[in-house]
């Protein structure tokens, strides 16, 4: 195990010629034995999408709706021009900029022409586009990473590294195969100890990878690979370190790195919608004994934050963080002593496909603090009270901020927190701290989350006389 599988996200991809002598060679002696990962340029798969925030049009969101071509061929036209622009900024010899336009114009145009046929052949009867409009977005999203992985290809290439392209986006492959197949039959013959190979985040697969992870795939793919080449460690490179709370929020002074933590406080984070990972990613990497570790990208010198499967040294809160949610209460004064209650809250919950972040309950009442839409959280209310009649089903926003660590016990947190956020002038509506002593929840007003952070920062980590474990 003598290489690394690193993984660089689309903002960072978008600054990639800055990378190129810090993170891609550097200072090394030499500059092989890694792997990288990569994924679109910023901004280009909420063209060849839909935007993750906003939700405005990209390509396929234009394409499903069906209202007509000119929206989605003009869709297309927009993610075409924003490709050639991004790789503009990163090559700068005319050879490497005429081999990326023709890439781009080469698959944008194989990718027009088949969803053009789609349409003719949907427009029989025996056909139906909705069948395969989740095989239209993998085509769609992979071409951000084929082409970023490409134009790194020529970048590095240009720089007189040994680097060498690895498609896994199934670009004009015939057969299916499932995404182990798909990562070795791609790197067969390939030597990291010689070359650099540049791997796109996408891979397409018999699984369908969107099918269950929709935009996180590349993580799928970074840690598949990881796992399967035998890496010594899988590394993110991310655009700031992991740290203990949001230095925006609390001040850049007062934040710490993490350092070390493990993959309990990663999931932890995940389950806080603060993904140092996602968890299937984490899940793999874990199983197969690779450490993994998050950088800073413009830092290149800094080791991170490494997680693993260690335990920690001594007690400490490394991080606080927190989220928006609903918190979904039925209220039934015959509960007590029936069954069946807790199974069909979720079962509802489960089919409208609502994330759920935790949960309390007593005699008559459960509670759920959800992560979701109101839209969907009042089709929830619905089918609840259809289903009980004599409850009182209701939602109400809140936030949640949470203390993490790989070990609270004996720190007090539950009370010391509380306490933080009563010198704080914030009232908790409630609290959970749970047997295992890896996070302490605490449910606030959702205008006070901002406020509730800064407190708990204030109380459990910058006031604690203990240091954090030492980066490693």
């Amino acid at each position: 195990m003598t290489h690394t599988v690193e993984k660089i996200g689309g903002t960072s991809m978008s600054r990639v010629h800055e990378l190129r002598d810090t993170v891609l060679i550097g200072d090394r002696q030499n500059p092989y034995g890694r792997v990288f990962v990569v994924s679109a340029f910023g901004g280009i798969t909420n063209l060849l999408l839909e935007h993750k925030k906003s939700g405005e049009q990209g390509v396929y969101a234009a394409f499903a709706s069906g209202e007509d071509d000119h929206g989605w061929l003009a869709a297309l036209d927009r993610a075409s021009e924003a490709m050639l622009e991004a790789h503009r900024v990163v090559l700068d010899h005319p050879g490497d900029v005429e081999r990326a336009d023709a890439f781009v114009r080469d698959r944008l145009l194989g990718a027009k022409n088949c969803l053009i046929d789609l349409q003719r052949l949907c427009s029989y009867g025996h056909f139906r586009l909705s069948e395969h409009l989740l095989h239209t977005r993998e085509l769609l999203s992979g071409l951000g990473e084929a082409h970023s992985a490409f134009v790194t290809t020529l970048m590095l290439q240009r720089a007189g590294i040994s680097a060498r392209f690895v498609d896994l986006s199934g670009w004009r492959d015939e057969g299916e195969v499932n995404l182990d197949q798909r990562i070795l039959d791609a790197m067969e013959g390939v030597d990291p100890q010689t070359e650099m190979p540049i791997v796109t985040g996408y891979a397409q697969c018999r699984e369908g990878l969107m099918r269950e992870f929709d935009r996180g795939y590349s993580e799928v793919t970074f840690s598949r690979l990881a796992a399967l080449t035998g890496a010594r460690e899988a590394i993110i490179h991310k655009e700031f370190h992991l740290s203990s709370a949001d230095p925006k929020l609390v001040g850049q002074d007062a934040v710490r790195k993490l350092g070390r933590t493990n993959y309990d406080v990663a999931d932890q984070l995940s389950n806080l919608g603060m993904e140092a990972i996602h968890p299937k990613a984490a899940k793999t990497l874990r199983q197969s004994g690779v450490p993994l570790r998050v950088t800073n990208a413009f830092e290149p010198h800094d080791p991170g934050t490494l997680i693993d499967d260690q335990p920690a040294t001594e007690p400490a809160v490394e991080i606080v963080t927190g989220l928006d949610l609903f918190a979904l209460e039925l209220f039934e004064q015959d509960m007590v002593g029936a069954k069946g209650y807790d199974a069909t809250l979720l079962e509802v919950l489960t089919r409208h496909k609502v994330r759920i972040v935790s949960k309390v309950s007593n005699a008559n009442t459960i509670t759920h603090y959800v992560d979701s839409s109101l839209k969907v959280l009042r089709r929830v209310e619905k089918d609840l009270t259809d289903r009980y009649p004599s409850a009182c089903v209701s939602s109400r926003a809140v936030a949640m901020a949470s203390a993490v660590g790989r070990d609270l016990d004996g720190l007090a947190v539950l009370s010391r927190g509380l306490n933080a956020l009563a010198e704080a002038d914030v009232s908790a509506i409630g609290a959970t701290q749970g047997p295992r002593p890896v996070d302490v929840q605490f449910i606030v007003e959702r205008d006070a989350l901002s406020a509730s952070i800064k407190a708990l920062h204030r109380a459990l980590v910058e006031d604690r006389k203990a240091v954090l474990p030492k980066a490693a």
